[in-house]
């Protein structure tokens, strides 16, 4: 199989990155409320994360989608290993699942109790 050069680019920011949030839009500004969301609860965190805005890079917005085969934006990453989109971030933030997953993969956050 032929390399793709969007999933190689998406495999390489993911390993070198513990935390990677495909949105849409960035960190400082997202562009939709899931993407938006999805930041509130990693800052919530305290996780130092790699933001990599879809709707710059049409290749990205497409590959991301057939990388995790998962069609929805956001997607994180945590450790080279996909987590799932903004409901299921909600879901696992609210259960405290999120929190023991960084916490196992030994990831430097600044937890906060709400």
């Amino acid at each position: 199989m032929a390399s793709d050069p969007v999933q190689q680019k998406i495999a390489d920011t993911i390993a070198s990155n513990d935390v990677v949030l495909f949105m849409k839009g960035s960190k400082q500004f997202p562009q939709c409320g899931f993407s938006a969301t999805a930041v509130k609860i990693l800052e919530h965190l305290g996780v130092q994360f790699k933001d990599v805005n879809v709707l710059d890079d049409q290749g990205v917005r497409d590959g991301i989608k057939s990388f995790s085969n998962w069609p929805t934006i956001p997607q994180l990453y945590v450790k080279g290993e996909f987590v799932g989109g903004c409901d299921i971030m909600r879901e696992m933030y609210s259960a405290g699942e999120l929190h023991d997953l960084i916490c196992s993969k030994g990831i430097p956050h600044a937890h906060h109790h709400a």
